[in-house]
C-alpha cells in the first residue's frame, strides 16, 4: 500500500473532497513531530498519559470530522469505518476493527461513521457500499478496502498502514502507549531538493508544475520510485479535474466499448477509493479491445498500478487478471 491518494483540506466538510486542494503536508508533519516531542517530554518527566484523553474508538459526525479525523491524523493514523445498522457484514467487521484498535494500543485510532446519519460525508468520500474502510494519515486520505475481510487480512493492512505512516509521514501514533523519542521516525519531505519541490507543487495543487518537476527528477534518476509514484498521482489528479461523476458513469455504462469513457470512469473509481472496480473495468476493457485501443487501456492500467504501489495485493491480483486477458 502506497500513500498516493487524495489529501483532505480543512474545508472538506464544506464541499466535495477536492483532491487538488492539498493541505500542507509539511504543517501536518510538524504537528506530528511536536506531538511526539510532547509525549517524549512527559515520559521523561514520569508523567503517565491519561488514557481517557486518547480514546482509541470514536464515533465521528460531519461536525466533528475535522477535529477528530483530520487534525488527529497528524499524531496517529486514523482508520475510518463506514458502516450502517442494516449492513450485515458491518456487524462482523466493525467489532473486529474495534478489537484490533484496542489491541494495537494507540498505534491507530478507529473513527466510526454511520453512513445513514452522515450522508454528506458518505457522498464526499464516494462511498457506494458498506462496509468501507479508509484511513487518514497527516491529512492524507488512504483508501484501504471495501467489504468484509478476514482478521488476517485486516491485520496485514493495518501493519502496512502503520509502516507507511511512520516511514513516509513521520506519524508514529502511540496515544496512551510508550512515547517515541523525537525524530526517530523518518521525515516527510525528502532531502533531494528537486523531489521536495515536486512534492510541494503537488501539495499546493499546482498539478502542471508537479508533473514537470517529477519528470525533471526522472530525467536525472529514471529509477526513482518516489518520483514515479508522485508523477502517477499528479497525472491522475489532472485527468479527473472538471469531470462530472454522474455523466462519466452514464457514458461508461451506455457503451462498454467506448475506450475514453472507460478510462475516465476508471480514473474516478480510483480517486473514489474503488480500486478493484477501477482495475476490473480496465482489465475488462482490454479484453474487449484490439490494436491501439487495447494498448492505450493497458498503459493506463499500468499507470494506475503506479498510483497504488506495486506491492499492494490488489495490484498483484489485477496484474494476474491482465496477463490472463492478454495471453
Amino acid at each position: 500500500m502506497q500513500p498516493r491518494n487524495s489529501r483532505l483540506n480543512s474545508s472538506a466538510l464544506r464541499g466535495a473532497v477536492d483532491l487538488a486542494a492539498v493541505k500542507a503536508a509539511g504543517e501536518a508533519a510538524q504537528k506530528a513531530e511536536q506531538a511526539r516531542a510532547e509525549r517524549a517530554r512527559q515520559a521523561a518527566a514520569g508523567i503517565a498519559p491519561d488514557p481517557s484523553a486518547y480514546p482509541l474508538v470514536i464515533d465521528v459526525t460531519e461536525d466533528t470530522f475535522e477535529t477528530e479525523v483530520v487534525q488527529r491524523s497528524t499524531e496517529v493514523p486514523v482508520v475510518i469505518d463506514f458502516w450502517a445498522e442494516w449492513c450485515e457484514p458491518c456487524k462482523q467487521l466493525s467489532p473486529l476493527l474495534e478489537r484490533l484498535a484496542e489491541e494495537y494500543a494507540g498505534r491507530i485510532v478507529l473513527a466510526k461513521i454511520d453512513v445513514e446519519a452522515n450522508q454528506l460525508l458518505t457522498q464526499q468520500f464516494g462511498i457506494q457500499g458498506v462496509p468501507a474502510v479508509m484511513a487518514v494519515v497527516a491529512g492524507q486520505l488512504v483508501p484501504l478496502f471495501q467489504g468484509a475481510e478476514s482478521e488476517a487480512n485486516v491485520r496485514k493492512v493495518l501493519d502496512q498502514l502503520i509502516l507507511v505512516a511512520e516511514q513516509r509521514f513521520g506519524v508514529v501514533g502511540g496515544a496512551g502507549a510508550p512515547a517515541e523519542a523525537p525524530g526517530e521516525a523518518g521525515p516527510y519531505l525528502p532531502e533531494d531538493p528537486a523531489l521536495a519541490a515536486a512534492h510541494e507543487a503537488l501539495d499546493r495543487g499546482d498539478l502542471g508544475g508537479a508533473i514537470q518537476a517529477y519528470q525533471n527528477v526522472l530525467v536525472e534518476e529514471p529509477g526513482n520510485t518516489e518520483a514515479k509514484l508522485g508523477l502517477a498521482q499528479a497525472q491522475l489528479l489532472r485527468r479527473v479535474e472538471g469531470l462530472d461523476l454522474a455523466s462519466v458513469r452514464t457514458a461508461a455504462a451506455a457503451d462498454p466499448k467506448d475506450v475514453e469513457a472507460q478510462l475516465k470512469a476508471a480514473d474516478l473509481d480510483l480517486v473514489g477509493g474503488h480500486v478493484e472496480d477501477a482495475f476490473g473495468r480496465l482489465v475488462a476493457t482490454v479484453g474487449r479491445t484490439f490494436g491501439e485501443d487495447r494498448d492505450t487501456v493497458r498503459v493506463r492500467l499500468l499507470e494506475l498500478f503506479e498510483v497504488i504501489g506495486a506491492e499492494d495485493p490488489r495490484v498483484t491480483a489485477a496484474r494476474g487478471a491482465l496477463a490472463r486477458v492478454l495471453f
